[in-house]
């Protein structure tokens, strides 16, 4: 392992990430044979297989499974030397990565265009999944902020609230429900729901809310994004459970509603979170100074108007 270099770590940690040559070839911006030259000079090192292809499925050896552990060890101390040789000189250049729950790129778009005219130096990379892909990506430093709801506690992460995060009922603009004005739990329990995968954390929130309210609601359609689940709620497909923060255009258009059910809205906070043990690059430090300062004001302006009243 002694020649192994840090290419060929890189390289071996994205394809370990996608289980795919072509994707992590994509997001190196490499060429298929040209990871797939890597990760074999690699095996040369190590003297034993990394991956097993089968067809266009490929999967981890258990010296795959091993050498991953300690290449992403290697991967973040480099990181870090990186980040803290970058404080030194307070330089605010060069590359920020910041993962994200889906429901955040709503908001977050705007907010990072808004940072970059201040700081136009920053080359951005997002990460965007669910939260539990977020707090796998943190574990294995591949992110150096996370914005997301419900912070991790089974890590040792640092997590700051930026802005109140409401989670509102929303129908069909024509739903029966809609005509019936302040609704209790109960009220819902007959009608289908669209709901999120399990390891969201709107899903979590939703279950939480009706756990706590003794109801058992009928979950009618399950689906793996924000937008598709609004989709499904215009087309009459059943209720939904959303993020106030990804219905803005849908709200002003009359396309979808929301509903006005006792303990609704479901009020969680955005949290910018890194974990404990990093040291922050200054891009970093900065990033998280200004989702602190101006995170409240900026979701207060944009979406306060859409809370029922």
């Amino acid at each position: 392992m002694k020649n192994a270099t840090f290419r060929q770590l890189r390289v071996f940690n994205e394809v370990a990430r996608h289980l795919s040559f072509a994707r992590a070839a994509e997001s190196l911006h490499l060429t298929p044979p040209a990871v797939t030259m890597q990760v074999k000079e690699l095996e040369g090192h190590v003297g034993m297989p990394l991956f097993e292809r089968n067809g266009k499925k490929v999967s981890l050896t258990t010296t795959g499974e091993y050498m991953l552990v300690y290449a992403r060890k290697i991967l973040a101390t480099i990181k870090d030397a990186e980040d803290a040789a970058a404080r030194l000189i307070r330089a605010e250049t060069g590359l920020l990565t910041i993962g994200m729950v889906s429901t955040a790129k709503y908001f977050l778009m705007h907010m990072l265009a808004d940072f970059r005219q201040t700081h136009p130096g920053v080359d951005i990379q997002l990460a965007i999944g669910n939260r539990e892909q977020l707090v796998r990506m943190l574990q294995a430093s591949e992110v150096d902020l996370a914005v997301m709801g419900r912070p991790p506690k089974e890590l040792q992460t640092r997590a700051e609230p930026f802005a109140a995060h409401p989670l509102v009922f929303v129908a069909q603009p024509d739903h029966p429900l809609c005509k019936l004005g302040r609704l209790g739990p109960e009220d819902l329990r007959p009608h289908d729901f669209v709901v999120r995968e399990q390891g969201s954390g709107t899903r979590a929130a939703m279950e939480r809310y009706f756990e706590e309210h003794h109801v058992q609601p009928r979950f009618h359609l399950q689906v793996s994004s924000n937008e598709t689940l609004k989709q499904a709620v215009m087309a009459g497909l059943g209720l939904g459970f959303v993020s106030l923060h990804t219905i803005g255009k849908e709200l002003a258009h009359g396309d979808i509603a929301v509903l006005d059910v006792v303990g609704s809205p479901v009020v969680r906070a955005w949290n910018v979170v890194h974990m404990q043990a990093r040291l922050l690059s200054p891009m970093a430090e900065a990033f998280r100074y200004y989702m602190l300062e101006q995170g409240e004001g900026f979701m207060a302006t944009r979406y306060g108007h859409h809370l029922p009243m």
